[in-house]
């Protein structure tokens, strides 16, 4: 499988901490892979690292082959919207609706006026509709992000993904805050996205029974470095395919 994003030997030091000491990892397209690892081992950072949300001190960032983040250059997120990012928390408008929050991904090619006034053309909001179909929210782009379940908000948060075109999708923590059945269905979403689309899939969980479930490889956080674990069921099967 052609790789979409590689990262090799980042570091990062906060204060008098080497959170990242030489952290590599690769992801393919199509392929969802889990990284596990204790609280402040370095997973969040990592990802901060990997969107573009802070600086590296050391390594390389590359996207489909070419440099995206390297060290001493000044952080700031993909522009053209090739990494998607899903948080914990969400991080949606509450007042706003579903689709409001979805178009919110067209920030960096939509004029300002726009989307001030949230006047959309009619293929963004065409393609915002069809992202949040792709998450099983058909039905529901008119209700405000403040009246949805957390599951419902998790999957406007990846539509909004979808919406903007990425290639690759970074998502932190995505099932910490839901309910064991509502965890399922967001995995099963990433999982079907990643096969039906192509979309290359990197999450952290803390859950290691829904990594060995969904992931196609385990990645395991520890002295800021990652090592592969076991090969979970999926893998095995794609191997023996």
């Amino acid at each position: 499988m052609t790789i979409r994003l590689e990262a090799t030997n980042l570091t990062k030091t906060l204060g008098d901490r080497r959170v990242l000491d030489g952290a590599s990892l690769d992801l393919a397209r199509g392929e969802l892979v889990a990284v596990l690892g204790p609280s402040g081992a370095g997973k969040t950072t990592l990802f901060r690292c990997l969107a573009g949300l802070t600086t590296l001190d050391g390594g390389t960032v590359t996207l489909d082959g070419s440099i995206l983040f390297k060290p001493g250059q000044r952080s700031g997120p993909d522009r053209h919207g090739r990494i998607g990012v899903v948080f914990q928390q969400f991080n949606l408008i509450r007042r706003l609706t579903a689709l409001d929050n979805v178009l919110a991904a067209k920030l960096a090619s939509t004029s300002t006026w726009r989307v001030l006034t949230r006047t959309f053309v009619a293929a963004d909001r065409e393609q915002a509709m069809a992202a949040l179909a792709a998450v099983g929210l058909e039905g529901h782009e008119d209700q405000r992000a403040a009246t949805l379940s957390g599951g419902q908000q998790q999957r406007v948060a990846i539509a909004r993904a979808l919406a903007q075109n990425s290639s690759v999708l970074l998502a932190d923590e995505p099932v910490a805050s839901l309910d064991p059945e509502t965890a399922n269905g967001i995995m099963q979403l990433l999982r079907r996205l990643a096969d039906e689309t192509g979309l290359a899939v990197l999450c952290t969980l803390h859950q290691p029974e829904l990594a060995a479930r969904y992931a196609d490889r385990v990645l395991v956080m520890a002295n800021g470095r990652l090592t592969a674990a076991e090969p979970t069921p999926a893998h095995r099967a794609a191997l023996i395919a």
